[in-house]
C-alpha cells in the first residue's frame, strides 16, 4: 500500500492554508488564518480554531515528503511562528479563544490550536518567551474548563495538550487535571468500544479520539489505556466499508471523518490496526475520501494525514477476509449485517438510515423520508433521520423500525438574531459562555421534536437480496408540499458534517406524486429491492 497517498492529499491543501493566512509582516493581523476576518472583513473577531493551521505548515517544512516544495523553506518557518504569536495575541486574558461568537471561550478551538502551536514550536525548535507564556496560560485555562455536552474527543485532546505543554515547560502542575480528564475518557467509553459524542456513537470522531489516545499511550503507556485503545480500534475496523470509504449519515454526528494516525501508532504493538489504514488507503486511491477543504476544517485531516505518513509502519500484516454474519451494537443501536456479497450498515437509532454495499460497491445510501410541510404559515421539513428512541425488532431475516418523523433543525442566523447574540455576549453572556453554548446545542444539535407523521421501515431478506418497505401514515396529506428521499440529508449542526463524498452522487428520489394521490386516511407505501 502506498503511504505517499497520505502525504499527497495533505500537500494538496497547503496552498489553500497559505492563502488563508495573513502573511504581511506589517499587518496588524499578521499570522491570522481567518481570511473572513483579516481579508474579507465580514466578521468582527478571528476564529481561534484557525490558528491550528500552523501545524500542517510546520510538518511540510520539517519533513522531506515526496514532491514537497515547502521543505526547509525559511518563509514557511517564519509564517508558522507568526501564526503562533497571533494565537497568543488574539487570545483572551485568561488564555481562551473564541470560535463562532465573541466571548464564546471554546474548549475545542482552544485545545486544537494549542496542540498545533506546541507541536509546531517543538518541531521547528523555536525560541520565543511570549509563546511559552501563552502555552502555559492556555493550558491553565484548559485544565480547569469544562464545556457543556459529552464530546470525548475533546477530553482526549485536552489530555494530550496538557501532556505536551508539561513536557515542554518541564512542569507537573497539571498532573491531576490530566488524570481526571483521562478517567473521564475511560468513563465515556461505552462497553461496546465507542466513545460518547453528544447523542451516541460517531465512528468518525471515534478515530480522532483514537489518534489522541494513541499519542498519549506513546508518552505514558498504561494497561488501562492499551485496553481502551484495543477495544476502540476493534470497533473502528467494523466500520470500514468494503470499498474503503468510512462513516456517513448513519452515524450519530453524520461525519465522514477518518483520522489515520492513531492506527499507525497502535499498529506498532498491535499489527491488526494497520489493516484499517490499508483498507482506507485503497479507498483514497479510488477517490472515496471526503472533501474537508473548507476554510474552517481543512487543518484537522491535513496534519493527521502528514503524521500518518511520518509514522507509517513498513511491515504490514496480510489483509483478513471480511467476517460474515452480524455485528450488533445494542447500546449504539447500530447494526452491520454481512451475508454473501452484501454489507448493510443500519442505524436503528436514526429510524433506519442505512448504507448498502454489494460486491464491494456502494449500491444505496438512504437518509430516510423527507417532507416539506406547510405548518403555521411556514414551510417546515419533517424527516426520519433524527436520533431518537425508535421501537424496533431484530430477527435473522427481518428488521423493523418505526416511530414519528421529527422536525428538521433548520434554524438560521438573521441580522436580528446576530445582533441579539452580540449584545448578549458583549454584556451578560461573556460571563456565562457555557450556558449560551448549551442553549445553542439544544437548538441546533441535540433533541427531537416529533411530528404527526408515523413511519414504519421494514427490511426483509429474500434469498440473495434485501427488500426495504417504507410505510408512512398521516392524519392529513393536505399540507404536504413535497416528499422525497436522498442519500446525504442531515438536520443537525455539526461542523465536520455535510462534506462532499462521491457516494452522494446518488440522485434524489422525488416521491411527491405518490403523496398527491393519497386521500384522507390512506397510507404511503414504497417497496424497494436492494
Amino acid at each position: 500500500m502506498n503511504k505517499d497517498l497520505f502525504a499527497q492529499i495533505a500537500l494538496d491543501q497547503i496552498p489553500k492554508i497559505l492563502t488563508l493566512q495573513d502573511r504581511n509582516p506589517h499587518s496588524p493581523h499578521y499570522g491570522c488564518f481567518d481570511r473572513n476576518y483579516w481579508q474579507y472583513k465580514i466578521i468582527d473577531f478571528p476564529s481561534g480554531m484557525s490558528q491550528e493551521f500552523v501545524w500542517p505548515l510546520a510538518l511540510v517544512y520539517a519533513h522531506q515528503l515526496p514532491n514537497n516544495q515547502y521543505y526547509q523553506q525559511e518563509s514557511i518557518r517564519i509564517w508558522v511562528e507568526a501564526g503562533i504569536l497571533f494565537a497568543a495575541r488574539s487570545a483572551h486574558k485568561d488564555g481562551s479563544c473564541d470560535d463562532y461568537f465573541p466571548f464564546e471561550r471554546a474548549g475545542g478551538a482552544a485545545a486544537f490550536s494549542l496542540l498545533a502551536c506546541v507541536e509546531s514550536y517543538t518541531l521547528l525548535g523555536l525560541q520565543n518567551e511570549e509563546a511559552l507564556r501563552f502555552f502555559e496560560l492556555r493550558a491553565d485555562w484548559l485544565a480547569h474548563h469544562h464545556e457543556s455536552g459529552r464530546l470525548t474527543n475533546h477530553q482526549a485532546l485536552i489530555v494530550l495538550c496538557l501532556e505536551k505543554v508539561s513536557r515542554l515547560l518541564k512542569t507537573s502542575k497539571w498532573d491531576q487535571a490530566k488524570a481526571e480528564r483521562l478517567n473521564r475518557v475511560f468513563e465515556w467509553q461505552n462497553p461496546e468500544g465507542w466513545f460518547q459524542e453528544y447523542e451516541g456513537c460517531d465512528p468518525g470522531y471515534h478515530t480522532l479520539t483514537i489518534s489522541c489516545l494513541a499519542r498519549i499511550y506513546e508518552l505514558n503507556p498504561t494497561d488501562q489505556l492499551q485496553t481502551a485503545l484495543k477495544k476502540a480500534v476493534a470497533l473502528a475496523a467494523e466500520f470500514v466499508h468494503p470499498d474503503g470509504s468510512y462513516g456517513g449519515e448513519y452515524t450519530s454526528r453524520n461525519t465522514y471523518n477518518f483520522f489515520p494516525h492513531g492506527f499507525e501508532l497502535v499498529g506498532k504493538w498491535w499489527p491488526e490496526a494497520l489493516n484499517i489504514n490499508d483498507r482506507i488507503l485503497a479507498g483514497l486511491a479510488n477517490g472515496l475520501g471526503s472533501c474537508y477543504a473548507d476554510d474552517h476544517i481543512v487543518g484537522h485531516h491535513t496534519w493527521n494525514y502528514l503524521l500518518a505518513w511520518q509514522d507509517y509502519v513498513p511491515a504490514r500484516p496480510p489483509q483478513k477476509p471480511r467476517p460474515q454474519g452480524r455485528f450488533w451494537l445494542p447500546e449504539a443501536r447500530v447494526l452491520i449485517d454481512r451475508r454473501g456479497d452484501t454489507e448493510l450498515y443500519l442505524a436503528l437509532n436514526k429510524g433506519g438510515v442505512f448504507k448498502f454495499f454489494r460486491q464491494g460497491q456502494l449500491v444505496a445510501s438512504d437518509t430516510h423520508l423527507s417532507l416539506q410541510v406547510k405548518a403555521g404559515g411556514k414551510v417546515k421539513n419533517a424527516v426520519g433521520h433524527l436520533v431518537g428512541d425508535y421501537p424496533s425488532t431484530l430477527q435473522e431475516d427481518q428488521i423493523t423500525v418505526q416511530g414519528a418523523l421529527g422536525w428538521a433543525k433548520q434554524k438560521q442566523m438573521t441580522p436580528l438574531n446576530l445582533m441579539i447574540l452580540r449584545v448578549v455576549m458583549l454584556t451578560v453572556g461573556r460571563f456565562f459562555p457555557n450556558l449560551i453554548r448549551s442553549l445553542l446545542q439544544k437548538m441546533l444539535i441535540t433533541g427531537k421534536n416529533s411530528t404527526d407523521f408515523q413511519f414504519k421501515r421494514n427490511f426483509s431478506w429474500h434469498g440473495e437480496h434485501w427488500v426495504v418497505t417504507d410505510e408512512l401514515q398521516s392524519p392529513s396529506w393536505q399540507n404536504v408540499l413535497s416528499m422525497g428521499m436522498g442519500g446525504d440529508q442531515t438536520s443537525i449542526y455539526v461542523v465536520m458534517s455535510r462534506t462532499f463524498q462521491v457516494g452522494q452522487l446518488q440522485p434524489w428520489q422525488d416521491l411527491t406524486q405518490h403523496v398527491r394521490s393519497l386521500g384522507a386516511g390512506e397510507s404511503f407505501k414504497l417497496e424497494r429491492k436492494l
